[in-house]
């Protein structure tokens, strides 16, 4: 079950990204056409992270303390995804897809940056593992947070985006937070997630992010090329492990790291998922 803690944290974060300007780090660039919201801290070798679903830099990175932590030995860079957060966020499908993870390349370029390590979680990690699988040259590392390897049929998001664009119905999207075997949400629960996503973000944008997905699948092959250093966490009730639990042996020399008594919402915010981030980006320095 999503546990209280997890739960708890994510409102917060919601509520904190609502009532807080991120009026410190509005840096922007143009990605084809598309406005992209970025930060940029600290020095050293360049840590690009790339946020989740509905989430933004404020939630996914700020609030747990992952960008104040990186920045004390690396050069930190957060992406607001199009779609999310302070980037524009189009209405339609072609929008998306590669698209994001061209976004990730053209602010590298942006930057003058040949290489950087690079962080996703969730949706950001789907994006991580397309990027690497495209453009390998441009990644020291990859770290994969609550994030596997998945299918065709895992990434068809047209189901979701019609509820999405219909009345706003997020509970496909917040029930599948929720580890297999376990209880759903309760109403109040939901009620409550949906109301501060949707405070937070454009429906429509958000289903055209979703009728985008299909897009990033990664092929058994592609998996089996990948030669970068890459690291996978995962909370141990998240209902993503057995995607990530599919990439061993396809990837090779990726090292796993499951989080105990940790769901998707709880991995992220988790002190274990920093140290384990950074431990493994100082073996991989140079």
């Amino acid at each position: 079950m999503v546990t209280c803690r997890a739960l708890s944290l994510f409102v917060v974060a919601l509520v904190f990204a609502t009532n807080h300007a991120r009026s410190a780090d509005e840096l922007f660039f143009d990605s084809n056409g598309v406005k992209i919201h970025y930060t940029d801290e600290g020095q050293g070798e360049p840590v690009l992270l790339i946020h989740g679903f509905t989430a933004d830099i404020t939630i996914n990175w700020t609030i747990p303390g992952t960008r104040k932590a990186l920045a004390q030995d690396y050069r930190v860079i957060a992406i607001d995804n199009r779609g999310h957060g302070l980037s524009d966020k189009p209405h339609y499908a072609d929008k998306y897809g590669l698209e994001m993870v061209e976004d990730a390349v053209r602010l590298l370029d942006h930057l003058k940056i040949e290489k950087a390590h690079v962080v996703g979680y969730s949706m950001g990690g789907i994006i991580t593992l397309k990027l690497v699988a495209t453009h390998p040259e441009r990644l020291r590392t990859v770290t994969l947070g609550g994030a596997g390897w998945m299918r065709e049929a895992d990434l068809a998001g047209d189901t979701f985006a019609d509820a999405l664009e219909k009345n706003g119905d997020l509970s496909q999207f917040i029930n599948g937070l929720v580890a297999p075997g376990k209880p759903k949400l309760s109403d109040q629960q939901m009620k409550l997630i949906t109301t501060m996503i949707a405070s937070l973000n454009d429906m429509q944008a958000l289903a055209a992010v979703a009728r985008g997905w299909k897009k990033l699948v990664v092929t058994e092959q592609e998996l089996e090329s990948i030669r970068v250093p890459t690291l996978a966490q995962v909370g141990a009730n998240d209902f993503v492990k057995p995607k990530v639990d599919d990439l061993q042996g396809r990837v090779p020399g990726l090292k796993t790291i499951v989080i105990a008594d940790a769901d998707h919402l709880g991995a992220f915010s988790s002190p274990l998922f920093i140290e384990n981030l950074k431990a493994f980006l100082d073996q991989h320095r140079g």
